[in-house]
This record gives structure tokens, sequence and C-alpha cells, in this order.
């Protein structure tokens, strides 16, 4: 199954994710802000990622930033548990800006086990169809 990394600031999310994945079969790492979930992407090889927007220190636009320019092409769903509903007062849809930004999918807090498990899914298959680069053995 895939290697999945999984960088929220919140931790009844991080093991409400963590259970779901590994339930389904997947080895899950967890970081609790950007600074450790680059670190811990710089040193291992995920098949995808999960992605908090709103976390103190590097927030998760930044994170994802620097993400694509180690490895462009690794699936990446954000989540976010700020409100998504059109308001004139509103903030911006961050989830909607982030796959405008090369997220593959978003998921707004909470969301359903088989929504997050579909977006894995979707990623993955994704992530097969794509030749691994040779010189790195990355996607």
């Amino acid at each position: 199954m895939a290697n999945i990394l999984i960088v929220d600031d919140d931790p009844a999310v991080q093991l409400t994710i963590r259970l779901l994945l590994e339930r389904a079969g997947h080895h899950v790492t967890v970081a609790g802000d950007g600074r450790k979930g680059l670190a811990l992407f710089g040193g291992s090889r995920f098949d995808m990622l999960f992605l908090d927007i709103f976390m103190p220190g590097m927030d998760g636009l930044e994170t994802m930033r620097h993400v694509r320019a180690l490895q462009p092409k690794i699936p990446i769903v954000v989540i976010s548990g700020r409100s998504t509903t059109p308001d004139a007062h509103a903030d911006p849809d961050f989830l909607k800006m982030a796959t405008r930004l090369g997220a593959v999918a978003s998921l707004q807090k909470p969301f359903r086990a088989d929504a997050l498990l579909a977006a894995v899914d979707g990623c993955l298959k994704t992530g097969e169809s794509e030749e691994p680069d040779v010189s790195t053995g990355r996607r």
C-alpha cells in the first residue's frame, strides 16, 4: 500500500486520518506543522500527502510550495476546518485556492471516512499512471 504523510496541527485530526488510513493498509507518518512536515518529506519517499491549510508557523500553502519544488507531481490533498460558505464578509475559499495552486483534491473538516478514502484512491490511481523519475525513483 501507500506511504502517506499527514501534516496537520490538530492531534484529533491526525489520529482520525491515521487510523482510517492504517486500517486501509497504508503506512502513515504524521507531522504537527509545515516545518516538521518538510523535514520528514525531505528524508523519506511518500506516495501522497494530506496538508492542513491553516497551521501555526508555516501554513499549508507555503508548505505545498516547498513540497512542489522538491517533488512536483506528488498528489496533495488539502484539508481545512474553515468555512467555505460564500459570504460577503467571509475569507476567500482557501480549499479552492489550494486546488488551483496544485492540490489534487480538498476536504472540508469534518469529513466523512468514505470521502477521505475516496480521495486517497483517486490520488493513488493518478500517481500510478505517471512514470517514476529514474534518477530519484520518485514519481
